[in-house]
């Protein structure tokens, strides 16, 4: 399905700049802020008192990782609601330990924690490069750096499949400890400890190794994310879940307010850590996004009554889209899917239901993010997992539960998900962004 080529081949490309320029939270945050501010956007510190205009964007930061923006509407909340996106910038990767390097039969070695469900056969034989935080001791007190090192300074090889002869025939099993730390150089004659990953980090920031006092660091694969296929219908790029959703969420409300003012307030909530569960200060299961909202309605120019009457009325009111990649059927493997749900690239945005609550969506969440879809000029797809299949979950039901607003949760179709390297359709990108923008209005 295409709306508008040139538009949704231009979307795809700035998808592809925003994915690279992320590969770690931390450094997708900051992009993320970098563009909002662009359009105007004010960062307001969580510890100040906000003061808000009608009309107004607005952003807030946690941790450095987690971004809630909003567009303040004419109208109070407890009047209007809110119209809200969901997605997460995390993705699943290899983690660096607190004591970075070992040492092994010659070779140093980086000390990697899997974080979250990596497919792990996938980061095998792929160059990596090194992105993250360091905490820098700065006078009295300690500052956050973002680092990134574009260059291949680490490989997961692979075993020889003359050491392995039933690797194709039984598959390739991999240890989290003993088979995924990545080599990094020869041993030679150098002292290894922590300070092997301090020198490389320190050497990215522009620091001293020693002050250095701590990090948040993570591998990526270096390829750049690429528009392929025959004829160019495919994008494939690392993270597509979910900077894939987060992009769309992003760029719909930067669009969403190039005309008029609409009555309700639109928030964007971009998350840290739903690859692990959400449940941290900036995680969909804690009080950040409730605390925003109820600190909008409160500070809303035209708010009147008490605080709990408000916001009470103000979430009443609201709609939250959650959206995080979906699977798109298999080619090879067609049989995994429910027969009349197979949701298929480049034919627009799956709405996501699962009665047992691992998604949000019901009728009418369902039907209201069908009808944007159908104001946009196209229908959705659906997905449901088969009955004999576990269904995974997103941070949609997290949010319906946390703060009461009722949910739909969606996700454009992708393959090869939570592999170092991930596909999905070159028009869907637009086809979301086109639904959001009628979800803000």
């Amino acid at each position: 399905m295409i709306l508008d080529r040139d538009r949704a081949i231009a979307r795809t490309e700035d998808l592809c700049r925003f994915i690279d320029a992320g590969p770690m939270p931390q450094l997708a945050a900051a992009e993320i802020a970098r563009r909002l501010e662009a359009h105007g956007y004010q960062r307001l510190p969580e510890e100040d008192v906000w003061e808000l205009a009608s009309g107004n964007g607005y952003y807030v930061v946690r941790a450095d990782t987690t971004v809630i923006a909003f567009r303040v509407g004419a109208a109070a909340p407890s009047e209007a609601g809110f119209r809200a996106f969901g997605a997460h910038v995390d993705s699943p990767n290899l983690r660096v330990k607190p004591v970075g390097t070992s040492r092994a039969e010659g070779y140093r070695k980086l000390a990697v924690e899997v974080y979250g469900g990596v497919l792990l056969a996938t980061w095998a034989d792929r160059d990596l490069g090194l992105a993250g935080r360091v905490v820098v001791r700065s006078g009295s007190g300690v500052r956050g750096a973002l680092i990134r090192i574009d260059r291949p300074i680490a490989r997961v090889p692979n075993l020889a499949i003359h050491l392995n002869r039933t690797v194709n025939s039984e598959g390739l099993k991999l240890d989290k400890q003993r088979h995924m730390p990545p080599i990094i150089g020869l041993a030679g004659g150098q002292a290894i400890g922590d300070d092997e990953v301090r020198r490389v980090a320190a050497a990215a920031a522009g620091v001293a190794p020693d002050e250095i006092v701590d990090y948040d660091l993570g591998l990526f694969d270096v390829q750049p994310s690429a528009i392929g296929g025959i004829d160019g219908e495919f994008v494939f790029a690392p993270r597509l879940d979910n900077l894939g959703s987060t992009h769309a969420g992003l760029v719909a409300l930067l669009e969403s307010a190039r005309d008029t003012l609409a009555a309700h307030t639109s928030v964007i909530a971009l998350y840290d850590h739903e690859e692990c569960g959400s449940s941290s200060a900036q995680g969909a299961a804690g009080p950040f996004l409730l605390d925003v909202l109820r600190r909008i309605t409160m500070a809303h120019p035209q708010a009147q009554g008490g605080e709990v009457e408000q916001a009470s009325r103000a979430l009443a009111r609201s709609l939250m889209i959650s959206a995080d990649m979906a699977h798109a059927v298999h080619p090879n493997y067609g049989e995994l899917h429910e027969p009349a749900h197979r949701p298929r690239l480049n034919r627009g945005p799956v709405i996501k239901r699962n009665e047992n609550q691992r998604y949000a969506t019901d009728g009418v969440t369902g039907a209201a993010f069908t009808e944007l879809c159908r104001a946009a000029g196209f229908a959705p797809q659906v997905f449901v997992s088969r009955s004999d299949l576990p269904c995974g979950s997103t941070i949609g039901p997290i949010t319906a539960a946390r703060a009461g607003i009722a949910t739909v949760d969606v996700g454009n179709p992708m393959l090869s998900m939570h592999s170092v390297r991930e596909m999905c359709g070159t028009f869907d990108q637009d086809l979301m962004v086109e639904a959001l923008l009628r979800h803000f209005g």
